[in-house]
């Protein structure tokens, strides 16, 4: 077994390519997830331990720590005893009464290391759900007067419209540049919804990985222009396209609680499904 630090895009791509191999519909991580969790922001590498363990040159678990004490790992089924391996390096880093892992309720073989553990399950708070749909009989989209809908041209423009629709926010065009020199970033599958004045008013990001799935992260929408219905319309034109390069699944992860519920309203209006759920488990 081979245990090596984080060092940069080659090990991004192992950490994607661990995900892809383990995902089903339940799992927690696509590797869109991982290419924009990573790359969003510039200069949060200090914050954030990451360490790769690998076998017969595969990867086989990882584990990213979030400063102080917030853990996401990713774990082969057919190698379920390493996830005692990135609990413990994480415990030797993070002091107890302070640790958070978040996982799947499809990840079985995580939550049962965790138990084993002595972690116990956070049952209050914010969740998020699972949710997945076929791509076949999508709608078109229906954008409202005067707004049309196209992939991406107006970079900055698209920027502008993320920091202002989850302000504030710490992406920039710099580390734009970097989530859209990753793989799997496609332009193509990069919607914006243009208002009248020529401005970005609503986008969508999907993510098409090597199991024709593809990933709904982010979507948003400047506050001036909320409520028009522009989220749906830039969803399914962001959908649509991602059927006509070959996806054949769509998936995304929004919060399941009643603390934030209009995106996961969103999404089942859209015909998602919901198939699990996170967990949060703390010691």
């Amino acid at each position: 077994m081979i245990v090596t630090c984080y060092g940069g895009p080659r090990d991004l791509r192992a950490m994607q390519e661990l995900t892809g191999r383990i995902w089903s519909p339940r799992a927690r991580w696509h590797a869109g997830d991982l290419a924009w969790g990573r790359l969003q922001h510039t200069g949060r590498e200090p914050e954030w331990p990451t360490m790769l363990w690998r076998a017969d040159r595969r990867t086989l678990a990882w584990g990213w720590i979030h400063l102080p004490g917030y853990l996401n790992l990713a774990v082969d089924p057919e190698r379920a005893e390493l996830a005692h391996d990135v609990l413990r390096w994480f415990e030797e880093i993070v002091p107890a009464g302070e640790r958070q892992v978040e996982v799947s309720s499809g990840e079985p073989h995580l939550v049962a290391a965790l138990e084993e553990r002595g972690y116990a399950r956070e049952k209050d708070g914010p969740f998020f759900v699972q949710m997945v749909r076929d791509l076949d009989g999508l709608p078109e989209p229906e954008p409202p007067a005067g707004f049309r809908l196209e992939a991406v041209r107006d970079v900055p423009g698209r920027v502008a419209a993320h920091r202002a629709a989850f302000h504030p926010s710490r992406v920039t065009e710099e580390s734009y540049a970097a989530v859209r020199a990753a793989w799997p970033y496609r332009e193509d599958l990069d919607w914006c919804a243009i208002g009248p004045d020529g401005g970005t008013a609503a986008y969508c990001l999907l993510w098409l990985d090597e199991r024709d799935v593809a990933l709904i992260e982010p979507v948003g929408t400047v506050p001036a222009h909320r409520g028009k219905g522009l989220a749906k319309a830039v969803c399914l034109a962001a959908l649509r396209a991602a059927r006509a390069a070959g996806a054949k699944q769509a998936v995304v992860a929004p919060r399941g609680d009643d603390g934030y519920p209009v995106p996961a309203r969103l999404y089942s209006g859209l015909g998602f499904r919901d198939t699990a759920r996170s967990l949060l488990f703390i010691r």
